[in-house]
């Protein structure tokens, strides 16, 4: 359940209110040890139903099938499982919750090679799939690789899938039209960067490819769709999917760079699977306002089944927000923020976090140095909004932009709300 905090609570009121451990509730939101709670603040409560206390010689696996449950469920009820700590015998771990699944999603999240060790295992448990982010590809159709190994190595410990992000990005870190319309208008070069992008999957254990080419000019869309189909041909061949990355739109002909070759009703009748890329209405050099606000998330997704199949739809889902400095500026950049990271400045700043009822999204103000900010970010309230917007639509699951940053109460929402479908089990 969320619970919001009102003036006067205190984390030990609450733990004592719902009959839950203090730890546990601290622990599961993210809080550290003398961090104050803040009056709007959305809390994850976890109600155990049925809990097991360890004895002597007990394991993971064998707790989990006596229970009859996997051992992937079992450590989503216990994240402390997925840090590597062993169990201590006494200690209580949660079986199943009071609060049963609202249904079944696909989770994805995407991660770069530097991700901090405690923030990855932090997801894990929680994911289908893990993108690893990214492989490029020269002009000369060499393939840039990427340091991939314990990421790869997470994956198949937790039974996530590992799939293969190829971009378009060049050697100044951008997305690039130009290396990306090189690739679509040389054959030769398109079978060069399959080639190595297949040996790379086979012998490294990756189960698919995600194709995020962005800014995609409109004289190469014909080209895009052909690379696309043949990069399927190639990877079924081997057992592999595909998985492509859609800018969020509202109408088949929306212009503009960014959305222009982006056919949904094509690129959804090639691909196995896609991204609906929606977040980023808040951005850095934006107006203030919610990362994704549920209303232009909705009016996209409307869009996207009208040309897609749901089942191979993943919503976009921002695991970030933005700090701006008023009055703005176009000129002048927000500072990204995590969303743990925000409760804790409202608190610092002794802010009060609201919640807009139109865009789901939670937001506060503060001034420091005779500043004035405003910071938007996502809690408990607005991914439950776009969890729920994603089994109202019927869509095949959800993506994580992305996993740098932790968000401890968002993984203990999705293991209350949503049934999590596995690539396989881990070992």
């Amino acid at each position: 359940m969320i619970y919001v905090v009102q003036s006067g609570d205190s984390l030990t009121s609450i733990a004592k209110r719902y009959g839950v451990s203090l730890e546990r509730l601290r622990s599961d939101n993210g809080l550290l040890p003398e961090q104050p709670l803040v009056p709007g603040q959305a809390l994850v409560i976890f109600i155990p139903k049925e809990t097991y206390q360890v004895r002597l010689g007990d394991t993971i696996y064998g707790i989990a099938r006596q229970a009859g449950i996997s051992a992937r469920e079992l450590i989503q009820r216990n994240p402390s499982l997925a840090q590597g700590a062993p169990l201590t015998v006494g200690e209580h771990l949660t079986l199943r919750l009071k609060e049963e699944p609202e249904g079944s999603l696909m989770v994805n999240g995407y991660a770069y090679p530097h991700i901090e060790q405690r923030v990855l295992r932090q997801a894990m448990p929680y994911l289908t799939d893990l993108s690893l982010f990214s492989y490029g590809f020269r002009k000369d159709g060499a393939l840039v690789p990427l340091a991939d190994s314990r990421l790869l190595a997470e994956a198949s410990l937790f039974g996530a899938g590992a799939v293969l992000v190829l971009t378009s990005i060049d050697e100044s870190g951008t997305f690039s039209s130009q290396r990306a319309s090189h690739l679509f208008q040389d054959q030769r070069l398109q079978e060069a960067v399959l080639d190595q992008l297949l040996q790379v999957m086979l012998e490294k254990g990756y189960l698919g490819l995600d194709v995020d080419f962005e800014y995609v000019e409109e004289r190469d869309k014909e080209a895009f769709f052909h690379f696309l189909g043949r990069a399927r041909e190639r990877l079924h061949q081997d057992g592999f999917f595909l998985h492509v990355d859609l800018a969020p739109k509202t109408h088949a002909q929306q212009p503009g760079l960014l959305y222009a070759a982006h056919d949904y009703s094509v690129i959804g009748a090639i691909a196995d699977s896609v991204l609906l890329m929606t977040y980023e209405w808040g951005y850095a050099y934006g107006p203030p306002m919610a990362v994704a606000p549920l209303p232009q998330v909705e009016e996209g997704l409307q869009y996207g089944v009208t040309e897609i199949a749901p089942g191979k739809i993943q919503l976009g889902i921002p695991n970030y927000g933005y700090d701006w400095t008023l009055s703005y500026e176009p000129s002048r950049r927000a500072a990204t923020i995590g969303n743990q990271e925000a409760v804790r400045l409202a608190g610092q700043v002794g802010a009060e976090i609201q919640f807009d009822t139109v865009s789901q999204a939670p937001y506060f103000r503060y001034t420091r140095e005779g500043i004035a900010h405003q910071v938007w970010f996502e809690d408990a309230r607005s991914i439950q909004a776009k969890l729920q917007l994603a089994l109202q639509y019927g869509i095949g699951g959800v993506a994580y932009w992305n996993l740098l940053r932790p968000f401890s109460q968002n993984w203990a929402l999705l293991s209350q709300k949503i049934r999590i479908l596995n690539r396989r089990e881990g070992p």
